[in-house]
């Protein structure tokens, strides 16, 4: 049973890379039973309607414009959500808890694997040789996610 409560009286917020991600309507759901408020951050070119708790943050169209506005606007404690290991290790620097768009949260002892990772899988890209890239968003996918954030709203309540 999800016990709501009248007010985020932790100071939670959830920070959403939200250019490229599938699981909006999921984290403004979920952020609302909670009263938590919810940040996209998103660049022109992408259509984010705001909603009750959730304020939508545009920025220009360059390459970082969100993740920069994101890194320079994070405070210890809030979520943040993005798929960007880049992202994920400034927010893990700052005292946030991090995210992907699949529920998986990232970590301080795994980050700098993933960021190996992606500096390898960025050589091997420009050699020409390329992955299968991730696999298809599911409904299973949402409902993960969903299911995650939900635990962690709810620990973090519990250990305020």
């Amino acid at each position: 049973m999800l016990v709501e409560i009248s007010e985020n009286l932790w100071g939670v917020r959830i920070v959403v890379d939200g250019d490229a991600c599938p699981v909006k309507n999921e984290i403004a759901e979920t952020a609302s039973r909670f009263h938590v408020q919810v940040i996209m951050v998103s660049s022109y070119d992408h259509l984010i309607q705001g909603s009750e708790g959730v304020t939508v943050v545009k920025v220009d169209r360059s390459d970082q414009s969100a993740d920069l506005y994101i890194a320079n606007h994070i405070r210890r404690g809030d979520i943040v959500t993005t798929n960007d290991y880049g992202l994920a290790a400034l927010a893990l620097a700052k005292g946030c808890e991090v995210m992907s768009f699949r529920g998986a949260m990232y970590r301080n002892d795994s980050i700098d694997f993933m960021l190996d990772r992606r500096h390898t899988s960025a050589k091997e890209r420009k050699k020409g040789r390329y992955g299968k890239g991730p696999k298809p968003f599911t409904v299973e996918d949402r409902e993960v996610f969903q299911h995650k954030l939900t635990k962690l709203l709810l620990y973090l309540q519990e250990n305020e």
